[in-house]
């Protein structure tokens, strides 16, 4: 199973289709807060649809709240346009933590500083970020590709 953290997620909408993603693709999805809304929030349900009670997720007070439950510290891979290491030559694991920050900064500076694996999805210069949903899509599809065919 892969695990996806979101870090302050802000807009419900993303919160949604990330849930449902992950219910297609039986991972686990982690919150910390603080969140920019409510989980109960309709957006979150409404992008969620009917797939939100199937959904195995966690939420968390803060970022050392989240760690506390994470067991091998080395498998977490955190997602910022500030590197240059493609998500593409990473080599995933199951149990693998996939952490992306809010939508509007990505994660602080803090987290970056905590942990080495930094990954970016490449990205045309014409573009400033994908949406978040999208990334995350990315990248879990990469990690459950690997997992699957990993001789590919």
């Amino acid at each position: 199973m892969i695990n996806i953290v979101l870090i302050e997620p802000e807009i419900p909408n993303n919160t949604g289709n990330i849930g449902r993603l992950c219910v297609g693709t039986e991972s686990r999805l982690h919150l910390v807060h603080p969140f920019g809304f409510k989980i109960t929030d309709t957006s979150v349900k409404r992008a969620g649809l009917d797939y939100w009670v199937h959904l195995d997720w966690h939420q968390y007070e803060n970022v050392d709240h989240w760690l506390g439950e994470v067991e091998d510290k080395s498998r977490i891979f955190l997602f910022s346009a500030r590197t240059d290491n493609s998500y593409l030559d990473a080599k995933f694991q199951d149990g693998d933590w996939l952490v992306f920050g809010k939508e509007s900064n990505g994660l602080d500076k803090s987290i970056l500083d905590r942990f080495p694996n930094h990954l970016t999805i490449p990205i045309s210069p014409l573009a400033r970020s994908f949406n978040i949903a999208n990334a995350v899509a990315f990248a879990l599809g990469e990690a459950k590709r690997q997992l699957r065919y990993p001789e590919i």
